[in-house]
């Protein structure tokens, strides 16, 4: 499966030059912890969390209407194409480390976010149905339908 079926296609971005409170009042309107950061033509360059805001800001006493979130970001940044499998997704998160990985297209346009909790439902939603087949296999429901 690739990652550009699982990915979330609705994501919420910031330019480097706003600022942390810009990015603080987004998160918080938007109720979302993270923000890409995109360059003029909408590439990704940097992931910003709620996290880092707390950490990078607020916890160094800097002033976050006139932090810009290029000083906030993290890099350097990952991305993933839409066509690239689940299992090299996570290779590339486990060796960043990162949690989430932007997907961009062929042109490196920015087209969706696939987090470690994006991977994590759709493995439990596999192994969910690994157990109902198990189970359906079972010996004392296949003697039932006999």
């Amino acid at each position: 499966m690739s990652v550009g079926r699982v990915c979330v296609r609705e994501v919420d971005v910031i330019s480097a030059e706003e600022s942390a409170q810009v990015a603080a009042q987004r998160m918080h309107s938007r109720k979302v912890g993270t923000l890409v950061v995109v360059d003029v033509h909408g590439a990704p360059i940097g992931i910003v969390t709620d996290r880092d805001l707390t950490v990078r800001v607020l916890a160094m006493g800097k002033d976050g209407a006139t932090t810009p979130i290029s000083s906030v970001s993290r890099g350097p940044l990952r991305t993933v194409r839409e066509d690239t499998s689940i299992e090299e997704a996570i290779r590339a998160m486990r060796a960043g480390p990162f949690r989430r990985l932007p997907v961009v297209d062929d042109d490196g346009q920015l087209v969706g976010l696939l987090s470690l909790d994006d991977v994590l439902e759709l493995l439990s939603e596999e192994f969910a149905s690994i157990g109902c087949l198990l189970h359906e296999e079972e010996p004392s429901v296949l003697g039932r339908s006999s």
